[in-house]
């Protein structure tokens, strides 16, 4: 008997109109998420928190340094994740393998406050196994589907809700827990549930049958490697002399050099969300609230954390149906992780509804990223399938410009800030607009960069050229951080308006170029769309 899709039995049966499988990953990515989010939205409030808030009271332009080589070198570790996969470990194993090492991490972060050796080796750990994680999760999905149909991408994009599911709630409760309790209980809760999706995956992982397993055969390390850089160097020499002979072959590849370099431009920019935005919402955002505007967010707050918990606590009942019979163990680990996840949501709302001026987080702005990409992500689906779909380098053109009006609304709002002023009481409309333009650049770069990427790339260099986009990410996230350090010294002699102004001009710029090449690449792509 032929199943429809790949993996055992089990796998057959169906959620949504997809295999199992599929859910299991989706709630493995969905904590995984949780954690890294989770810790991301503490890492530089911690930093900058007094000794007295039981932070390391570090300035500025340290914490983001910090966070600038984190947030980068998390982009480089995936691809040699993938390589150890593909050639030894097998995508289940690195799964697990990455699973723990974060667990691990995660751990080591909540016991800062024995010695900062331990915060430090969390970092080392979370890089670690970030790389094993991240690339082989997202090709397991792929393995789950047999053809290359809307199916795959149908299964792609719910995979996409379960991170972003992951990071609004990890943002959402770390982000509260750490700010409000203490830091190192935020850091501790991103590990506990890190932990329980390792355990429901390794308890579930027979679903997939043969996928994912150990290749057959496999070399030591060693071997392993000098094979993989062989076979790389050989796919290299073997496009180049193609793209010598080929115009076609050579032009998309200067395409996807184009792409990868304006995407620096926007995760630069973007990724202020995690550095200087969130020490703007921590000291220049009035998020003191009273009256009727204490109970508008109370009310706000709560739609926004329980309706999408009702839908993923839903999906997780129709997952319960199908697999609970084979997978009870699994199944029963995600099922107390939900419990603790509402018991702790429950909890925080009933602070803030009997707080009669609640604080906002200085975090919480950080889930309106996930938040608008649920609530946009099917609208952007829809224009791209109708003839109102631009070009690829269109789309980027569009991201790059609504990025920078993002940073020109928080540009403006910062106006009325003295030169050299360490507090302001700006008010959150600012930020929660700049949240809005900036997800929606989001939406109009980060799937179509990734998608030509993978039609623009000679056959035998799919992986390589995806590094290099792993490779332009890196450089992204290093340079935002190391810019943002400079945020000091900017506002004491120009102003925070000056500080967002080179946010917004840049993108924006960079947006304007691209528009004004968009026909020329175009051209290049040779009929690719």
């Amino acid at each position: 008997m032929e199943y429809k899709f790949g993996g055992s039995l089990t796998n057959q049966k169906t959620v949504l109109g997809h295999p199992s499988g599929l859910f299991v990953l989706f709630f493995t990515e969905m904590w995984e998420r949780f954690s890294y989010y989770g810790m991301r939205a503490l890492l530089v409030l911690f930093l900058v928190a007094s000794v007295f808030d039981e932070g390391w009271g570090w300035d500025r332009a340290d914490a983001l340094t910090l966070y600038a080589f984190y947030t980068g070198l998390v982009y480089v570790t995936p691809i040699f994740g993938g390589l150890i996969a593909d050639k030894i470990t097998g995508y289940r194993k690195a799964v697990v393998i990455g699973a723990l090492l974060m667990t691990l991490g995660h751990a080591s972060m909540a016991l800062e406050g024995l010695t900062g050796t331990f915060f430090y080796l969390g970092l080392v750990l979370l890089i670690i196994g970030n790389g094993m994680f991240k690339p082989n999760i997202s090709s397991m999905v792929g393995k789950l589907y047999k053809t290359e149909d809307k199916e795959k991408d149908a299964g792609y994009t719910i995979f996409y809700m379960g991170i972003n599911a992951g990071a609004f709630l990890g943002i959402l409760l770390c982000g509260y827990i750490g700010e409000s309790v203490g830091w190192h209980y935020g850091f501790g809760l991103a590990g506990i549930f890190m932990f329980v999706g390792m355990l429901q995956f390794y308890f579930a992982q027979e679903i997939f049958g043969k996928i994912g397993l150990s290749p057959k055969g496999a070399e030591d390390f060693d071997d392993a490697m000098e094979d993989a850089l062989e076979e790389t160097e050989d796919a290299i020499e073997d496009t180049i002399e193609e793209a010598k002979s080929s115009k076609v072959v050579s032009d998309r590849l200067i395409v996807i050099g184009v792409l990868a370099f304006f995407t620096i431009f926007f995760w630069w920019a973007f990724e202020q969300a995690g550095g200087s935005m969130t020490i703007f919402a921590a000291d220049y955002t009035d998020r003191v609230l009273e009256g009727d505007g204490a109970l508008i967010f109370k009310i706000f707050n709560t739609l926004l954390t329980v309706i999408p918990m009702i839908i993923i606590t839903w999906v997780l009942g129709m997952l319960f149906k199908q697999t609970y019979a084979k997978f009870a163990l699994s199944n029963i680990l995600l099922g107390l992780s939900f419990v603790i996840i509402w018991a702790i949501v429950i909890w925080m709302l009933y602070r803030q509804f009997t707080d009669p001026a609640p604080e906002v987080p200085a975090s919480w702005f950080g889930i309106l990223n996930s938040f608008f990409i649920i609530a946009f992500a099917p609208i952007f689906s829809k224009i791209w399938e109708s003839k109102m779909n631009p070009s690829g380098p269109v789309k980027f053109a569009i991201g790059l410009i609504l990025l920078g009006i993002g940073f020109g609304i928080l540009a403006f709002g910062s106006m009325g800030i003295p030169l050299g002023a360490k507090t302001a009481s700006v008010s959150m409309i600012f930020l929660i607009l700049a949240y809005l333009f900036h997800t929606l650049g989001e939406l109009c770069v980060s799937p179509v960069g990734l998608s030509y990427v993978s039609k623009l790339s000679p056959g035998k260099l799919v992986g390589l050229m995806f590094g290099i986009w792993f490779v332009a990410n890196f450089i992204a996230n290093t340079a935002a951080g190391l810019t943002g350090r400079y945020i000091d010294p900017i506002v004491e002699d120009y102003g925070m308006a000056t500080f967002f102004m080179i946010f917004t001009i840049i993108p924006i710029a960079a947006g304007l170029i691209m528009l004004a090449i968009s026909r020329l690449l175009v051209k290049m792509m040779h009929g690719i769309r």
